[in-house]
């Protein structure tokens, strides 16, 4: 069967198959493409993609997606999947030209990002019901997101594996190993407000009631970190293991949530605006450059296993002094002052 033929889901399908097996895009890049080529089809109204001739992929990437709102910076992406996609097409014998060969990126500069004010975040901390499974499951998601500046992707793909207390200085302390980006792996320091909800929300009763084990790395059994704690798709003897995970949908839904019942500005209702608040916040105390760097997960660290404890003390006491979560009163904070440093 000619490429012609073939319904347009499984040509995408294919070409997004080769470029997650065999050029190893990301899991959530491959999920943006798939998006992408939709709204294409969308746009198609009925007609093949493979039939797809210049004057209509430059009037989807251009026209098209501006009257619905999607913005020049916010277009890369599309153009990308497009001319991917149709250069795949011809590569692979499904038609004779690339239709996509001539499309442009736009020209733009970047957007200066957007982040929650340190005083909203303070309020979407208190926001959640301390009296509730999910308000607990809720706040020690949200401190993760501020007090450490974790990616939606890397707090939704943690573990309770990924959890580790070392010793410092006679004081035990917790530590995250955090995959994000690229699947590039960091270990990074907890601060103690969210070390605390952390250990509230997996002592609490009703996570006791939930089976979220699963096979892991090695064949390794572990447990999903934080939980979803119903499904409308999966009868509740299937809501189980990595069915349990919660998805980075929930995690906006959650931000959203609480936001907006306690009245912060929508623009600063996003996950990734209390990364920006974290790394704004680290900048403003004189944090080096290169700590940053390590903290946000820009680029991995160098350091031999030699210096990892050094490294910590050091990433611990930065975390401690600038993070976001250290300048808030939080539900855990007269806890803390009675607890041994």
């Amino acid at each position: 069967m000619s490429a012609e033929n073939l319904a347009d889901e499984q040509v995408i399908d294919d070409w997004l198959t080769y470029m997650e097996a065999s050029r190893g895009r990301a899991v959530r890049t491959i999920e943006t493409y798939r998006a992408a080529l939709m709204r294409l089809k969308e746009f198609m109204a009925g007609k093949p993609l493979v039939d797809a001739d210049a004057v209509e992929l430059e009037t989807f990437c251009g026209l098209w997606l501006h009257k619905q709102g999607v913005i020049a910076y916010s277009r890369k992406p599309y153009i990308s999947a497009v001319k991917g996609f149709y250069a795949w097409l011809k590569s692979h014998g499904h038609v004779r030209g690339n239709a996509a060969k001539e499309l442009l990126h736009p020209i733009t500069g970047r957007p200066l990002p957007r982040t929650i004010t340190l005083a909203n975040a303070e309020k979407l901390m208190w926001a959640p019901d301390m009296g509730t499974f999910c308000g607990i499951r809720d706040a020690a998601i949200l401190s993760l997101l501020i007090g450490c500046g974790l990616r939606v992707s890397g707090l939704t793909a943690l573990n309770e594996s990924d959890l580790q207390t070392i010793e410092l200085e006679c004081v035990t302390r917790l530590t995250i190993r955090v995959t994000e980006k690229g699947n590039r792996e960091r270990r990074m320091p907890v601060p103690r407000e969210a070390e605390a909800l952390l250990r509230v929300y997996l002592g609490h009763e009703d996570l006791a009631d939930v089976d979220r084990s699963f096979k892991g790395k090695g064949g390794r059994t572990d447990k999903v970190l934080f939980v979803s704690v119903r499904s409308t798709r999966l009868a509740a003897h299937e809501h189980v293991g990595e069915k349990r995970r919660l998805t980075r949908k929930a995690v906006h839904d959650i931000v959203q949530r609480h936001g907006k019942r306690i009245g912060i500005p929508i623009q600063e209702l996003h996950p990734h605006a209390m990364r920006h608040l974290f790394g704004t916040e680290l900048l403003e105390e004189d944090t080096s450059m290169l700590s940053i760097q390590e903290l946000m997960g820009h680029a991995d660290p160098k350091s031999t296993s030699i210096y990892t404890q050094l490294a910590m003390r050091k990433k611990m006491a930065t975390m401690d002094r600038a993070a976001p979560l250290s300048k808030m009163k939080t539900p855990v904070s007269e806890l803390l002052k009675r607890l041994p440093r």
